[in-house]
């Protein structure tokens, strides 16, 4: 009955035209005043395509002041102020070859408007609605294929996400093309950027395998995150946002506009804290941001340096099934034989008498603390009319531990010897230990564009970074600290990883068709030495060579819509943890997919609709089997063949000036296939469904209704319902009102409550095995991370 009712609504967005009152011609010509055929022109969030005479017409607009954007590839955008009460005809020239600054640091890896690839973009607006303090997945939540969810149950903190059915360690991410993703664990701990979004321009996700990009291979997406954009005028900013939980957003912005039309400054302070929704899962988030740049008409340089600091109570461990389900039963066994807890002792009274909101840990400490500052140093020279280049530095310093209280430790464990107290000799003790990250990240991009002509573009580019990593735990605090000296590590092992990529991207467009062509050769040498902790050897050493090709034609129906098919091929290296827990001397294999995507796109005054097919093949895919290890990190292995194959809809639908209708869909079949059977891959949702009411009753009041719906997630792959997630239906309301007041440019009340049908539901999960000391098989127990009930966050926004 859910299908039916999400593909009602689907079809409902591309039913028929809605009729033009006031309106108005845009004109696109190139320099030489010839018209240009398929230039984007975008007013007030409506994109058109310009016709074969350069032409593309908007109605039922206002007696206001408008902003027209017009860009095509290989031209410089160019931005136009205009009155449909004044003139129902404007006229833009686009000059050839100059990348514009608002884009310039993300040219070459972003996906081009109408290319054969399959993406979404996320303005400014978009983005600001959204961010009132959650992590950055969050604001990525209504967007096709999504699933996230929180270790601590309310958005702030450790977040996960997946598109696809692919988590963060298949998700390229890149900040101005720079990598964000960890060269070891290849996920993106977007806990360690707090409030970034609050400096971000836009995001670019690519579904699929996406463009040639810098850092670890996309698998599953690739998100594209460019920082604010060159502000001509001086400003400041308050935001600040206050929610359930204690939850607490307080971030101050300031620009000092262009100074003597070459110099520009921006910085932004923020804090984030928040008690969780889980027991103790609180947050303290701390980050800075801070640019500056020389702004010329042929060259832009500019500095960018920005940290993050994050203390997270641990929720790793989620909460047992039976306690979310209120399974007493199943709890007692649990607590018995999975935790062996005594009946009656005051941890088995304690996890009883808990509800769903159990954190296991009660050590005040039991947290996780990491800094990471990044500083960016990016160039861009306009050498012609044919030739830009553009260039950047970059160096990441990260370091942090996460420290835990345990009890009755073999001290042979911690290279301690045993003591004799009184005749006794004491093997074991209670103890405080703290594991360390320590590690350096630095490299150099580049990339050359070159343009002959309107109708042919070109871009050389690449990347060579170099990771080192030191891993190492410490005892700070011992019960008996035997011959144990502060300082001393228990274990230590490191690692080096240098990643060179090169790649050529070539778009042509010849009558209706737009060719692209993608080719990446990527080479990794990756090595670990020393003994992980309980005295595990760390030896492993890996060269690998990959080359990535991507082929895709765009073919447009008319001057509104598109179609486009393509194909590519992508490589990628196992993580730290599928080396240091393979067995038998026998390495990882890397991975391999074959990724085919086919869509259809249109757009106009009142719709704007994408839907497209993909078929993704895998061959060596490092799946998840269920169980994690002891830092919450899911354990993995090759699987020889699996495959992802699905629909995607992506609409929006202007009804008129006061009603807004989007929706999104993802119907996917996700397998491993083997000799005898053929199961679901795990965590990978067969059904995920998006919907966004928007009523302005005024132009500056908004309602939104936002819903997301997701189907039931597999632990593992056995396709079990006892080891799985049941779907979720959620939904959450929210109201924008902004105005100018008393000389301030803009004032912003945000008001989002979330689950306002106090949905009791979970969005992620792993399966707890237990060994049965009878020699039988282990014990399995599901573990569930819930996610909070009905609860509120109130943003102010002031803007001078």
């Amino acid at each position: 009955m859910l299908k039916q009712l999400y593909a009602t609504w689907a079809l409902c967005l591309i039913a028929m035209l809605g009729f033009a009152q006031d309106h108005v011609t845009i004109r696109v010509l190139d320099q030489n005043k010839n018209p240009l055929a398929g230039a984007n022109v975008t007013i007030h969030s409506t994109t058109r395509l310009t016709n074969e005479d350069g032409m593309a017409s908007f109605q039922n607009l206002e007696n206001k002041n408008y902003t027209v954007q017009v860009s095509f590839v290989g031209y410089r955008e160019n931005n136009l102020k205009f009155n449909p009460s004044r003139t129902n005809h404007v006229q833009v020239v686009l000059q050839p070859n100059l990348v514009a600054v608002a884009d310039v640091f993300v040219y070459a890896t972003r996906a081009k408007e109408n290319s054969a690839t399959t993406f979404k973009n996320l303005s400014k607006e978009d983005i600001a609605v959204q961010n009132l303090g959650q992590d950055l997945p969050y604001l990525l939540d209504q967007t096709p294929g999504v699933v996230i969810g929180s270790d601590a149950g309310a958005g702030i903190g450790y977040t996960s996400m997946r598109i696809r059915g692919s988590d963060n360690q298949r998700i390229n991410v890149t900040l101005n093309g720079i990598p964000l993703n960890d060269a070891e664990s290849m996920g993106s701990f977007f806990v360690n950027l707090p409030d970034f979004a609050s400096s971000a321009e836009s995001i670019q996700i690519q579904r699929g395998i996406g463009t040639s990009t810098n850092g670890a291979g996309a698998f599953g997406a690739s998100l594209n995150i460019q920082t604010d954009a060159l502000e001509q005028q001086p400003y400041a900013e308050l935001n600040n946002s206050f929610g359930s939980f204690n939850s607490w957003k307080n971030t101050v912005k300031a620009g000092t506009g262009l100074i003597n039309n070459k110099y520009a400054f921006n910085t932004r302070l923020s804090r984030i804290t928040s008690d969780g929704y889980v027991d103790r899962a609180s947050s303290d988030l701390k980050s800075f941001y801070v640019d500056g740049g020389l702004y010329t008409a042929k060259h832009t340089l500019k500095a960018t340096i920005f940290s993050g600091k994050e203390k997270t109570y641990q929720a790793w461990n989620g909460v047992p099934e039976p306690l979310v389900q209120g399974d007493e039963s199943g709890l007692k066994d649990f607590a018995v034989n999975g935790l062996g807890y005594a009946e009656g002792s005051p941890e088995y009274v304690r996890l009883l008498e808990s509800g769903r909101t159990y954190n296991m840990f009660t050590y005040d400490n039991q947290t996780d603390n990491y800094t990471q500052t990044h500083a960016h140093l990016h160039y861009t020279s306009t050498l012609s009319e044919q030739w830009n280049i553009q260039a950047a530095l970059h160096y990441t310093r990260g370091a942090g531990y996460y420290e835990e209280y345990y009890e009755n430790e073999d001290l042979a464990y911690y290279g301690l010897s045993n003591i004799n107290i009184g005749g006794e000799t004491i093997e074991q003790t209670n103890l405080v230990r703290r594991r360390w990250l320590d590690n350096h990240f630095y490299g150099g991009t580049y990339s050359v564009n070159y343009t002959p002509s309107a109708n042919f573009n070109f871009i050389l580019g690449g990347a060579y970074n170099q990771y080192l990593g030191d891993h190492y735990g410490e005892v700070i605090w011992a019960q008996y600290a035997s011959n144990g000296n502060l300082g001393d590590k228990y274990y230590f092992n490191d690692a080096k990883k240098n990643d060179f990529n090169i790649y050529g991207k070539a778009d042509y467009r010849f009558g209706k068709w737009l060719a692209n062509l993608d080719l990446q050769y990527r080479n990794l040498y990756y090595k670990g030495n020393g003994v992980e902790d309980g005295d595990d050897p760390v030896d492993f050493e890996a060269n690998l060579n990959f080359f990535n090709p991507k082929a895709g034609v765009t073919y447009f129906l008319n001057n509104l819509s598109n179609v486009y098919l393509s194909y590519a091929f992508a490589n990628k290296e196992p993580v730290r943890k599928d080396y240091v827990n393979s067995t038998g001397g026998t390495l990882p294999k890397p991975e391999k997919l074959h990724d085919i995507e086919g869509g259809y796109r249109f757009r106009n005054e009142q719709f704007n609709i994408g839907a497209n097919l993909y078929g993704m093949i895998y061959k060596d895919q490092l799946i998840f089997t269920g169980a994690i290890d002891d830092v919450g990190g899911g354990i993995r292995k090759n699987e020889p063949y699996s495959y992802r194959a699905g629909i995607e809809f992506d609409g929006a639908w202007k009804i008129n000036s006061q009603f807004t209708w989007k929706a999104t869909a993802a119907l996917s079949q996700n397998k491993v296939v083997t000799d005898d059977k053929t199961t679901d891959i795990a965590m990978s949702p067969s059904t995920i469904l998006s919907n966004n009411f928007t009523y302005k009753p005024v132009q500056p009041l908004s309602f939104s209704l936002l819903s997301k719906y997701v189907s039931r997630m597999y632990l593992d792959n056995t396709s079990s319902d006892y080891k799985s997630i049941n779907p979720y239906f959620v939904h959450d309301v929210q109201a924008v009102y902004s105005f100018s007041a008393i000389g301030i440019e803009n004032i912003a009340l945000n008001l989002l409550v979330n689950n306002i049908l106090n949905t009791k539901y979970a969005t992620n999960g792993y399966i707890w095995y237990e060994p049965d000391m009878g020699g039988g098989a282990p014990l399995s127990y599901n573990m569930l991370f819930p996610q909070a009930g009905t609860n509120f966050m109130l943003g102010l926004n002031i803007r001078f």
